[in-house]
């Protein structure tokens, strides 16, 4: 190998989704990495902050005192501590199969009205009621293929949160 051959310097920097390679002089791949860092970093802590996402783990931790997966399915099985409305329920049984499908427990995430009073003992004209008043405000959708079936948005997980976040405040 030649003296000009080592001063050859290939750098692959991955940063998210983001791939890049530099190849040069040292001086001028370390100029390139630096630059490429200082552009992509704030840029990418500005879309964190901004970014809303609600990965299994997060969901788990979040509403595993509220949550199990049993042999017959999801269930909202909530604490006694904390009083949950109607809303609340239908809500928390749409997360519970949303938790169940990522883990692998079930297909899809998307139930019908039947199998959410079914789950929740609920009244069906209830359970029918608020899922129309939560597909209005943006936090549950209707299955694109099945519109009979319902799934939760990340906006509903997000009004869930702040909703069960003050309950829980109040209760202590």
């Amino acid at each position: 190998m030649s003296q000009a051959d080592k001063s050859i310097v290939n750098v692959s920097v991955t940063l998210g989704d983001v791939s890049v390679q530099f190849n040069g002089t040292a001086e001028s791949v370390m100029t390139s990495v630096f630059n490429f860092l200082s552009k992509q970093v704030p840029a990418m802590d500005l879309a964190r902050k901004i970014s809303l996402n609600y990965p299994v783990t997060e969901l788990i931790e979040a509403y595993s005192h509220l949550i199990k997966i049993t042999p017959e399915g999801p269930r909202v099985i909530p604490d006694s501590d904390v009083r949950l409305s109607d809303k609340d329920m239908v809500a928390l049984q749409l997360v519970a199969a949303r938790i169940a499908k990522e883990l692998g427990k079930i297909s899809d995430d998307a139930i019908q009205v039947s199998e959410i009073h079914a789950m929740t003992a609920l009244n069906p004209k209830s359970v029918s009621s608020r899922i129309s008043e939560m597909v209005k405000a943006g936090h549950v959708a209707r299955d694109e293929t099945e519109t009979s079936k319902y799934r939760i948005t990340t906006a509903g997980i997000h009004w869930l949160n702040s909703t069960i976040a003050k309950k829980a405040g109040r209760q202590q």
